[in-house]
């Protein structure tokens, strides 16, 4: 039954991950995008810190590449791990999964970062080849080209993603007003999030 509701598109902050791929400072000057997402993806991991959301975060290359931008707290994150994989999949993450969900994986992971078309997409591809239902927060991924990115998301959805955004996953993970955790969230909630460039999609 929960698998069900998880593939209809709920959302239970226990059997949650998410995944933040990638968004890193070297990026920026390429992708018109980057600031705006990087604002949306800001408030989508501070929400799910205060909603004890475990988060996983990616560095491709980060030798040459370097770090995750510094406009995003991820001092929570239960790991940060350096990748060549374009997916995020790599045997030292699936190896986290499996220490943070020890008896069945989540059944959700929320996806986010860069590229669209490339490392989010392949991402996507290998959790759901993993049973897990995945949701894309579309306002926190960007690629290069808007082409690249909103095409992208098409095939997401094609692929059985669920393509949606940060603020319908926060209120997802929260469900009712008299969450504990409310009042500190709708703080972050208050201001909408930026525009990143959506509407076409």
């Amino acid at each position: 039954m929960a698998r069900q509701l998880a593939r209809l598109g709920y959302l239970d902050t226990k059997k949650t991950l998410f995944m933040l791929c990638d968004l890193q400072e070297k990026f920026r000057p390429g992708m018109k995008m980057f600031d705006p997402v990087v604002k949306n993806a800001s408030k989508l991991v501070q929400a799910g810190k205060m909603l004890d959301v475990p988060l996983i975060v990616t560095e491709h290359y980060p030798e040459k590449l370097g770090p995750i931008v510094k406009d995003l707290d991820i001092g929570h994150a239960k790991g940060v791990f350096a990748k060549t994989l374009f997916s995020m999949v790599t045997p030292d993450v699936q190896n986290k999964i499996n220490e943070l969900f020890p008896s069945a994986g989540p059944e959700t992971v929320v996806l986010f970062g860069l590229e669209s078309h490339i490392c989010l997409e392949q991402t996507a591809m290998d959790l759901l080849s993993n049973g897990y239902t995945v949701h894309v927060a579309a306002d926190c991924s960007v690629s290069r080209s808007q082409e690249d990115r909103l095409l992208a998301l098409e095939r997401l959805k094609q692929y059985g993603c669920f393509v949606t955004t940060s603020e319908n996953i926060i209120f997802k993970l929260m469900r009712d007003k008299n969450h504990p955790a409310f009042d500190k969230v709708r703080h972050t909630v208050r201001d909408p999030s930026v525009d990143s460039g959506l509407a076409k999609l």
